[in-house]
């Protein structure tokens, strides 16, 4: 069929439509190659040709802001500070021998520091940038980098290191940090990247270890380009990380201070907890050591210096020590006793200064006994007969839970090292320990806290505050992370009977406040903040028969490291408590003597907030506590509003 001229007309007109079009997206395409091309040819012809002379392109990590660590008001206690370093990649160096033999002549590097590099250069992939020197002064790093021409593969940084500010104050608590080790990576399944860099800190022990992938925060990312040298000639991109999360802690700095100051020269540890949040306001072991030493590198000298000192600098004796409780831990056998029904609290026992059972005798601490004592004058003049008594009528088994149920044999878990879990011993135990039956002797001894019974200075403070407030306080140390302010549960009713609870407590403030109470010398006269304590005294010998004829030898004519230990729990205000102490001095002699008078100082600065007015000092004691006072090295306290408790 013939076409009519006017379709023939209309074919044309749709044929020459869809060639112009095409031929525009032909121009289209045709003019941004030219234009990529002139780009390419043009304009980035520098670039190309840098990378024709064997340029690279390489991509490093950059090592995020480590979170600080801060106290309950915001103080920093873990920081972070400026660091200039130099590093080297074996790599884009050639002859590493030669490059650090030319960074020697330019900055001071030792035959160690050389002899440090060469070895992590030999077990490390080539790839990898090796740190020659850090800590350098702005002139030292400025001379490298003036050179940095001649020195391949040498690249300056300015990074961050770990810094602790208060230094000695809360080595035990926060640990340190350190350069990753081979073990370190030995205890990862899948290591992060950021680990694989040379001398990149991480925690390791403390709150540092304890919260390390929260404090650590994630890798940034830089491209640089690199001649053929080795030589950076710029950055081409930096992608930079998340920072560590911040950590508030719920220890008051400045009591801290306090505290660890009033320990002085002592082998000893002290715990302020508030009773009615469990927060640990301070924590301290003594003698302490300065952290900043290991995270810079400490010397063979300073190390030596702290593992041979027979007070044990590096322990933390707070958590990590587990002592025999002495007779603070008369406290859970009289509960035990109360609450088992074996003993009312007016019911008296005879105290000749001993107890026989079978052919041996158990002693009081006082030679010719108490006399006829009840509950209340057992706890007050610290009765050791009453409590042979009141042991062996409970059993074992109960006192060992009703220590458990205050918190001795309990391990509390905090982001602390190696805490200990203590000891509250029973029948089964010592089967499966020794393969041998418990005996009425091992019951008598852990009535008065000796034997097998072992606490560390954090339960004894967990214990007092039960008792304080009949409730089950669980310490914490933690108060947010990051952003995250961490709840406050309340504590659980410990199920005690509330008569008996008062009781004890009754005799824990005669201790203090009685004329005949063992720690009477140790008062608080100021009666809006007056204690309630328990003294101890826990033996680290055995006293012979024949020396018991002869006279006990006292304390201050043995060695150091024969004498008693020394405790001290209290609580304050005793109407409505608030902070509950814990103190043990090893080897320091006698509870009322040692420990009771620097607990007393302890909890008046808790409930002070600084230093206490002299007034709650009993008079004659005043001037010598002043003059103490003077002595003490403590940070400056801050303005006070009238004695108010702290926050």
């Amino acid at each position: 069929m013939r076409r009519s001229p006017r379709d023939t007309q209309e074919s044309f007109r749709t044929i020459s439509r869809r060639g112009l079009l095409l031929a525009g997206l032909q121009g289209v395409f045709a003019t941004t190659l030219a234009f990529r091309m002139r780009y390419l040819q043009l304009d980035q012809a520098d670039e190309f040709r840098l990378l024709a002379e064997e340029n690279s392109i390489k991509i490093r990590l950059i090592p995020p802001a480590r979170g600080l660590i801060q106290d309950r008001n915001g103080t920093v206690v873990a920081g972070n500070e400026q660091n200039y370093r130099i590093t080297i990649t074996p790599e884009d160096a050639g002859d590493t021998d030669d490059v650090l033999g030319r960074l020697a002549r330019l900055v001071p590097l030792s035959g160690e520091d050389l002899e440090g590099a060469r070895r992590e250069i030999a077990r490390r992939a080539p790839t990898l940038p090796i740190t020659v020197a850090d800590r350098l002064s702005w002139d030292e790093f400025s001379r490298v980098a003036v050179n940095a021409p001649v020195l391949p593969g040498v690249t300056t940084e300015v990074g961050l290191s770990r810094a602790y500010p208060l230094g000695p104050d809360f080595a035990h608590v926060l640990g340190y940090v350190g350069p990753v080790s081979d073990y370190d990576l030995s205890k990862i399944e899948d290591p992060d990247p950021l680990l694989q860099i040379p001398r990149f800190q991480i925690g390791k022990l403390g709150v540092e270890a304890k919260l390390e992938d929260a404090l650590r925060g994630k890798a940034g990312t830089r491209r640089i380009e690199v001649n053929s040298t080795g030589r950076v000639m710029r950055e081409l991109d930096r992608r930079d990380g998340d920072p560590g999360a911040n950590v508030r802690l719920t220890i008051d700095h400045r009591l801290q201070n306090y505290v660890q100051a009033r320990l002085g020269d002592e082998s000893a540890a002290a715990v302020v907890i508030d009773v009615t949040t469990g927060d640990i306001l301070a924590i301290s072991s003594a003698p302490s050591f300065d952290p900043n030493l290991f995270v810079r590198g400490i010397s063979a000298a300073d190390y030596q210096r702290l593992t041979e000192n027979d007070h044990r600098p590096l322990a933390d004796k707070s958590v990590q020590g587990a002592y025999p409780p002495g007779s603070t831990f008369k406290l859970v056998t009289a509960l035990a006793a109360l609450d088992a029904g074996v003993i009312s609290p007016s019911e008296t026992v005879w105290c000749p200064g001993y107890v026989e059972l079978g052919k041996r005798r158990f002693h009081c601490w006082k030679r010719g006994g108490h006399g006829h004592v009840d509950l209340t004058q057992s706890l007050e003049q610290s009765c050791d007969v009453y409590y042979y008594e009141v042991a062996q009528r409970t059993g074992i088994d109960r006192l060992s839970a009703m220590a458990r149920r205050l918190g001795i044999g309990v391990r509390f878990e905090l982001p602390m090292s190696a805490i200990s879990e203590g000891l509250a011993p029973d029948k089964e135990w010592k089967s499966r320990k020794y393969g041998t039956e418990w005996l009425i002797g091992d019951t008598l001894n852990a009535g008065i806290g000796q034997g097998f019974v072992l606490a560390s200075p954090l339960q004894l403070a967990v214990m007092t505050a039960r008792v304080a407030t009949g409730r089950a306080v669980v310490p914490r140390l933690l108060r947010a992370i990051g952003t995250q302010e961490l709840p406050v549960e309340p504590p659980a009713d410990l199920g005690l009977d509330p008569a008996f609870l008062a009781e004890v407590r009754q005799g824990m403030f005669d201790v203090s406040n009685s004329r005949r109470g063992t720690a009477y010398g140790s008062r608080i006269v100021d009666d809006a903040m007056r204690m309630a304590g328990k003294t101890g005294t826990s033996q680290v010998r055995n006293i012979t028969a024949a020396e018991r004829a002869r006279g006990v030898v006292s304390n201050d004519d043995l060695p150091w490291e024969r004498r008693d230990h020394a405790l001290f729990v209290c609580f304050a205000p005793y109407e409505a408590p608030r902070y509950a102490v814990s103190l043990v001095i090893e080897h320091g002699g006698g509870g009322s003597a040692a420990a009771a008078p620097i607990a007393r100082d302890i909890i008046l600065q808790a409930l002070s907030g600084g230093f206490p007015p002299l007034t709650a000092y009993p008079e004659s004691q005043r001037t010598r506590i002043q003059s103490e006072r003077e002595k003490l090295q403590v940070l400056e306290p801050p303005p006070t509003d009238g004695g108010k408790s702290r926050a």
